[in-house]
């Protein structure tokens, strides 16, 4: 256990100093930057940091474009790299959907553009493998984490097998994984009477981000002002979740790469950011994610269901909420950030911050339309509208449709931003 801690520690580390190296306009003001004096922005920050043996490492020849970063880990042959993180807590709202075209990131919390920022990251590696056999480390001033697949594979590429995968986030997952830490911080613990909403077909409820908030074990939306326009984005607790089924690798990525070493293996947290019994709820064996244990040996091509230990760390974000105190007001922050590998995005309602929202140009190397380039560039992937696209590969979309009917209930998709094509 204390081994676990270290590590925790280090995976904390290493995403804490590679957004320390990011240049002041990508992060939160404080006081010093035009907001009153006592007051500073606050945003939620979340990594994924990779873990493996003899990885390959070097530096770039312009320095401050590098986020990947080297630790000493555990062990003295194992090596630490931040390969993504990402800042940011918005949405984008249900009626802006049929909008977006592609363009538009529905969901920009920190822990699901870190995931969005890895996988693109992923990609990147798999094109370089594609133009050029002898690819190394030097191309994209990272680990080497993909390789080609065996024959025996459904997919040109994997992972490898040295490699472990971990991320850290500064806050507790929203939605489930952190009920109980919304019900210490009210006045009145007495769950809120805000009224249910109901499906587009009137048959199962869906729960508001922070209403009713003694329900446990249950799907909800991404949290918001009573006021606001609605999302139909799941918790970040409910997707990641779900990634302990589907992997780490979204559906852009799953077409090309094998999700078998694609799993995440610790989620770190600070200490003060854990109910154990709420983490064990959300997406432990013996919680929610329960009857998906009796099933997941019928899956095939790598999916299966593989748990990850949540881990507590002494490391606290600069940019917390948590760190509040009576002398510093803290307000949330507009911006998101993305870094992985040399690229670096501040994003605006979830497009390049500069840019109007439905402004083609404005969209993100992580949208969507972006993603899905990169698939064609790679593999030649093309269909007819991109929720084709999305549903080709069949195992994975049985193991997430089988996932939210028997554990994780009440899961209503966010449709209206996938008939669209390249052309």
């Amino acid at each position: 256990m204390e081994a676990k801690h270290e590590l925790a520690d280090a995976v904390a580390r290493c995403v804490l100093d590679a957004f320390d190296d990011l240049p002041a306009k990508r992060k939160p003001r404080g006081w010093s930057s035009g907001l009153p004096q006592g007051q500073r922005e606050w945003v939620p920050l979340a990594g994924i940091v990779i873990e493996g043996i003899r990885l390959w490492l070097v530096f770039s020849i312009i320095s401050k474009l590098l986020i990947a970063r080297k630790l000493d880990a555990i062990n003295g042959s194992r090596m630490l790299s931040c390969v993504s993180l990402a800042t940011g807590m918005k949405c984008l709202p249900e009626n802006r959907l049929s909008l977006a075209n592609g363009n538009v990131l529905h969901d920009c919390h920190a822990e699901i553009l870190a995931i969005r920022a890895f996988n693109r990251y992923l990609m990147n590696q798999v094109s370089e493998l594609t133009k050029d056999e002898s690819f190394t480390a030097a191309v994209n001033a990272a680990p080497l984490v993909v390789e080609r697949a065996t024959t025996t594979s459904s997919k040109p590429f994997r992972i490898r097998d040295t490699i472990h995968i971990h991320m850290y986030c500064s806050e507790a997952p929203c939605g489930d994984a952190s009920m109980e830490l919304i019900m210490s911080q009210q006045d009145d613990p007495t769950p809120w009477t805000s009224t249910k909403p109901t499906c587009k077909d009137g048959s199962t409820e869906l729960l508001l981000g922070r209403g009713y908030f003694s329900d446990l074990g249950v799907v909800r939306r991404k949290p918001s002002r009573p006021d606001a326009p609605p999302t139909l984005s799941k918790s970040c607790s409910d997707k990641l979740a779900l990634k302990q089924c589907t992997s780490m690798l979204s559906s852009v990525a799953a077409s090309v790469i094998d999700p078998a070493n694609a799993f995440l293996s610790i989620l770190v947290l600070p200490q003060s950011q854990i109910v154990h019994k709420a983490c064990q709820r959300a997406f432990g064996a013996s919680g929610r994610l329960k009857p998906v244990v009796d099933i997941c040996d019928k899956w095939s091509e790598g999916y299966t269901f593989k748990p990850f230990s949540v881990v507590g760390t002494s490391h606290d974000f600069a940019f917390s909420r948590q760190l509040e105190t009576g002398m510093t007001k803290v307000v949330p922050s507009n911006l998101a950030t993305i870094a992985y590998g040399s690229t670096q995005e501040t994003l605006i309602n979830g497009v390049l911050q500069g840019r109007k929202q439905l402004d083609p140009k404005g969209a993100s190397s992580l949208s969507r339309r972006r993603m899905w380039e990169a698939a064609v560039t790679v593999a030649g992937l093309s269909a007819p509208t991109y929720n084709i696209f999305k549903r080709a590969n069949a195992e994975r979309s049985k193991v997430k449709d089988q996932t939210r009917t028997i554990a994780l209930q009440g899961w209503v998709q966010n449709t209206g931003d996938a008939e669209w094509t390249l052309e």
